[in-house]
């Protein structure tokens, strides 16, 4: 099984912190964002790995080469502009195959481990871990079903999940859609309204480390938990 790390975004609300530098190349405990999730990736049994890239690609390509240093292979799906996350994972296909597929934002720290042994529930296209709201985005991104299934959410809907990041996806989910610039969501929704999006809620630890802020805070945290263990 194969994952997709999304490295493409230009991390505008990093400001200066990523004029210079894309985001995930950012320092977290003196290592930049994207070898945390190389490691952790390693860890857990993976060895193929696919990285799009566009702003300032050739620094994160130039720092993990061809994966050997992390025990991976990588291969880099360029996007000379940003094709959102569905066009790039959509451009990406060749590379990730006709098996199901794990994605992870390069932007996202967290404790949930994904395994290459993982299954799509049956007739899924996609298994999302799914968090509770954090304070910049109260309203989440959809509900959550008894059976396991995602929903849109509806006006006043309290029971609504933020989407982490992470998530398992076939190559089926996508072959629907042309290439270009194309957004996630929508591509989502039309599998949902179908019933074939599914979420794993997951309580530990996750931060979307979308402001300089919250990388400061973050780097605060694990280095206090670091100092503990």
């Amino acid at each position: 099984m194969k994952v997709m790390i999304l490295a493409a975004g230009r991390g505008e609300r990093m400001g200066e912190l990523t004029r210079d530098v894309p985001k995930p190349m950012l320092s977290l405990l003196g290592e930049p964002l994207i070898a945390h999730q190389l490691r952790k990736i390693a860890v857990m049994g993976f060895t193929d790995v696919v990285i799009n890239v566009s702003y300032l690609g050739d620094q994160i390509q130039n720092y993990c080469g061809d994966g050997s240093r992390f025990g991976l292979t990588i291969q880099y799906s360029h996007e000379q502009d940003r094709l959102e996350t569905a066009g790039g994972i959509i451009q990406a296909l060749p590379l990730l195959g006709d098996a199901p597929f794990w994605v992870i934002n390069a932007d996202v720290w967290c404790d949930y481990q994904p395994f290459p042994w993982v299954r799509l529930p049956p007739d899924a296209l996609a298994s999302l871990i799914m968090v509770s709201n954090p304070s910049h985005h109260p309203s989440g991104d959809f509900g959550l079903n008894p059976n396991g299934s995602l929903r849109r959410l509806l006006d006043g809907d309290r029971f609504g999940f933020t989407y982490a990041g992470i998530g398992l996806f076939s190559p089926k989910l996508f072959q629907a859609w042309a290439p270009g610039v194309r957004p996630l969501r929508p591509v989502l929704e039309h599998a949902i309204d179908q019933g074939h999006v599914f979420g794993e809620r997951f309580r530990g630890a996750w931060c979307d480390i979308g402001t300089p802020e919250r990388l400061q805070d973050l780097e605060k945290c694990l280095s206090e938990r670091v100092s503990c263990d």
